[in-house]
């Protein structure tokens, strides 16, 4: 059994907020579950727990929706996250070599935030930039055409 996650009640009212936004309509699960990650960042159970008692969804239904779209997690990403572009011409174009310099230099596993929380690391099927493979996203900001001896450049970029 893991511990509960103390939310902040000023989040829990945004949260509550939202959902009365879209008219606690179970239509808008998708949409406030948005709007939940875009709040705390994820979306660990007691946040689907609020968002299930809100919409009156079965929290069953809640977990399966969060599950099934990749867009969602349940960890926590770090302050940074990095995503490496892994469809087709990303790939062909290197974006493995790239991958592996971010995992050497960060020493973590694709999935998981170093220890400073600064930094996590995800792959994406795609971006829709293949003009520019391979594509590595930093939070919202795009890097196209990366080289493995351009990501210690990147991630200077990010130093607090």
């Amino acid at each position: 059994m893991t511990a509960k996650i103390k939310l902040h009640q000023q989040d829990i009212d945004k949260l509550k907020e939202v959902c009365a936004s879209f008219n606690h309509d179970p239509g808008e699960l998708i949409n406030v579950l948005h709007k939940a990650q875009s709040i705390f960042g994820y979306l660990p159970p007691e946040v689907q727990e609020i968002v299930s008692k809100e919409l009156k969804v079965p929290l069953a239904k809640v977990y399966g929706v969060v599950t099934f779209y990749s867009f969602f997690t349940m960890i926590p990403k770090g302050k940074h996250p990095i995503s490496i572009c892994t469809g087709t011409a990303c790939y062909v174009r290197g974006a493995e070599n790239v991958l592996d310099e971010f995992k050497k230099l960060l020493n973590i596993k694709v999935g998981e935030t170093t220890e400073d929380g600064k930094f996590s690391l995800s792959c994406l099927r795609c971006v829709g930039a293949c003009g520019l493979a391979p594509v590595v996203m930093v939070g919202d900001k795009t890097y196209g055409r990366v080289a493995p001896d351009e990501v210690k450049a990147i991630l200077d970029e990010y130093k607090d």
